[in-house]
Order: C-alpha cells, then structure tokens, then sequence
C-alpha cells in the first residue's frame, strides 16, 4: 500500500531541470591515471579519458561513463555511472593536491532487504590518492552543519530550505518547484573534507533515492547527484547543483546538542 501524501512526487518529476545551477564539466583530470588506496585496503586504479574512464578493482575492470567537475581548487567531484550496474554509482571526492580521497558508493537494494530504512544506501569510505606526500585534513564525519538553516537554488524552478537538525537527520522542505509545500525528514552523512568544504549525502524514507552533493561555502555552490527508481520503476543518476545561502543558526546549550 503506498503511504506516501497525497500528490506526493516521484523522483523523475522533482529532479527535471535540477542540474540548471550546476558547475560546468571538467576535463582536467582527461588523460590522468589516479590510484586510490582506501583505509579498508580497497585499491582502485582510475584512468581518465574524455567522458569515460576506465578502472580497475580488485578482480574487476571496466569502462564506464564519467562526470567530472571541479568543485574547489585542486578538488574534483567525480561520479562513475556503471552501465552493467544501473542500480548502483560510486562518487568520489578527489583533491589532487593533498592527495584526499573520499568514495561515496550509492546502491538501489531489493525491496526485501531495507525493512524499516531507507531503499538506497551508502557506503563511506576514505582514502588517499597514490604519488604524492599528504597533506590538509583527511576527511572525517562531521557535526558542523547541526543547526545550520540554508536555502539551495538549483534553478528558477528548484528553491529547497534544509535545517540540519542532528548528525543524523535533515529536515528539508520544497520553497519554490513541484514538490512546493512538500517535506520530510530524512537520513543523512555528512564528511568535512577541508575548510569550507563538506559532502553532505542523504537517504529519502519516502521515495527511492539517495544524493551526494558537495559543499564550497566558500564560493557558495553546491554540486551533486541524485540516484534513485523513477515513477515507472527505471534507474536514474541525475545531476544536480545549485546556489547556497545560509538562512540562519541554532546554537544549542552545553549538554543539549542532538545527537
């Protein structure tokens, strides 16, 4: 039985038009191999070509679509769509520089394997970019944005105000677009990557998908991805990217703060 509102819409009829707001495409990475070792001992090889690339895990290889786009200096948000994998998409944040990585891998599970959570979830996991001396900051899970309430303008039609309320949890509700005056309040992951700059991921209860979007509050621009199961049941990764404005701030008391 479907419990979702009235009028409540799918993942295809929010997201038409999302990306209009988001950072160009960047071929600044074309012709690079990258070699990411992550904490958990995954090794992933990377070679870039223009609109692809391809790579090697572990026992697998292959050549799939990418989408590249630099997000701060040195820093690049890539998404590598799997076309034998439709129902799953890894995003890796990259600094070239520091030689930080951080891989966010979004997976469309069966209908029987979520019970009680969320359809797409996520794994985490940080590492670093072979080749070079670290640097800066490795990335860590982060409370920096409990509190915060921002406004995110993805295009004329795309205005959405979050209210980061705990580690865990984000409230979220549509200001200007086709889902106006809808909202909920779902899970979320937040990483610090570096001053100013955050990934922020969450996983929608109502509707199958889950985002990745990084932060600049620096520049003020955020830029991600959607991954989710449209109206009619087919798999869809969708950019997005959109203007920041900070709206407002909680400052909770000692011993008070949510979790």
């Amino acid at each position: 039985m479907n419990q979702n509102p009235k009028d409540w819409k799918t993942y295809d009829q929010f997201a038409y038009g999302i990306d209009t707001n988001r950072l160009p495409a960047s071929d600044a990475l074309t012709g690079s191999t990258q070699t990411l070792v992550f904490d958990d001992g995954r090794r992933l090889e990377l070679t870039f070509a223009k609109g692809s690339v391809d790579w090697s895990d572990g026992k697998e290889n292959g050549t799939d679509k990418v989408d590249v786009v630099e997000v701060a200096a040195s820093t690049y948000f890539v998404e590598i769509i799997f076309k034998n994998r439709p129902k799953e998409a890894e995003t890796l944040v990259l600094n070239v520089a520091s030689r930080r990585a951080l891989s966010i891998y979004s997976i469309v599970r069966e209908k029987d394997q979520f019970a009680g959570e969320p359809q797409v979830a996520q794994i985490f996991r940080t590492g670093r970019i072979e080749g070079g001396e670290l640097s800066g900051p490795a990335p860590v899970e982060s409370r920096d944005l409990v509190g915060l309430r921002a406004h995110f303008t993805y295009s004329p039609n795309h205005v959405y105000e979050h209210t980061y309320l705990s580690s865990q949890r984000y409230a979220w509700q549509c200001l200007v677009g086709v889902q106006r005056g809808h909202g909920d309040v779902d899970l979320t992951t937040t990483y610090k990557f570096d001053d100013d700059q955050y990934i922020f991921t969450f996983r929608e209860f109502k509707i199958a998908v889950a985002s990745t979007f990084f932060y600049n509050f620096k520049d003020m621009r955020s830029t991600g991805k959607f991954l989710g199961t449209t109206g009619d049941g087919r798999i869809q990764n969708s950019p997005a990217g959109a203007f920041i404005r900070k709206a407002s701030m909680t400052y909770y008391l000692p011993g008070q703060e949510p979790v």
